[in-house]
């Protein structure tokens, strides 16, 4: 609990340089973030798990996972994404012929999944840094996991007495899935709150209590999904980059889930009104 408090206290205003004190002067500084939190991901999810351990089909993949944020910061153009998902197409059935079929189609699918998928709800974060009111949408994401997060730690704690999902998370609880979740809805509340109270914004608490429901419903969804891919590989965090708290996928499994649906709601339900 020492290690992840203290890295907790060390990455927040990480975070916080990031995107107040870099993006804004330097605004590639954003995804060039997003792609090497991206870029570390995809190591994880095929390297540490033993899924691909092959050296040019990870580099391919965290390569293009490494490319994505900057094609979606630089408008995401058709043509770009074709020929580079053409490129990595080709060199992986290019491996996979020289490898004498060592290297199978569920390989090559789970490359092309995770090299996609993980840069790809990542760089919401890219879009929404383009959106009006930006400087107070792109917290949210992490308001929302981050905070069910712990609240679903330590309702787990005090009140923990049903397994939520035991085959996967042993640790986890139906107690703390509900802390988690009304801890999300609150915070997002009190996130609304200080917007409006302390920067003068206006905004709609309903809209900002739904942000605040979803976010939290997927983040957990987000934690059991990777949950469930450690344990059909059998490892027990994806690294130990992160004191206490593992990989990076180990901290940020739930917000790849939660910062699309974030974006969706931001971008078709505003909460933050002028």
């Amino acid at each position: 609990m020492g290690k992840r408090i203290l890295v907790a206290v060390v990455f927040v205003p990480v975070i916080f340089l990031v995107l107040y004190g870099v993006a804004p002067a330097w605004p590639v500084a954003l995804p060039i973030a997003v792609a090497g939190l991206s870029m570390l991901a995809v190591h994880e999810a095929l390297w540490s798990t033993g899924f691909v351990k092959h050296a040019r089909i990870s580099g391919y993949s965290i390569l293009l996972a490494g490319c994505i944020p900057f094609w979606v910061y630089f408008g995401g153009r058709e043509e770009a994404a074709l020929a580079g998902l053409f490129v990595y197409v080709v060199l992986l059935f290019c491996e996979a012929i020289a490898s004498r079929q060592t290297v199978t189609l569920e390989k090559m699918g789970g490359a092309f999944f995770f090299s996609v998928m993980i840069p790809f709800f990542l760089s919401s974060f890219v879009r929404i840094r383009s959106m009006e009111h930006w400087e107070y949408l792109i917290l949210m994401p992490f308001v929302a996991a981050f905070l069910s997060d712990a609240f679903a730690l330590f309702a787990g704690m005090l009140f923990g007495k049903h397994k939520l999902a035991p085959h996967l998370s042993p640790k986890k609880t139906v107690e703390g899935a509900v802390g988690g979740f009304l801890g999300a809805v609150v915070s997002m509340l009190v996130y609304g709150a200080v917007l409006q109270l302390g920067f003068g914004k206006t905004v709609s608490y309903p809209v900002l209590a739904l942000y605040g429901a979803v976010g939290s419903v997927v983040s957990q969804l987000g934690d059991l999904s990777f949950s469930y891919i450690k344990r059909e590989y059998g490892i027990k965090d994806y690294g130990n980059i992160l004191p206490g708290h593992g990989g990076v996928l180990d901290r940020f499994d739930s917000v790849i889930f939660c910062a699309p649906a974030i974006e969706l709601l931001v971008r078709h339900l505003p909460a933050v009104l002028s």
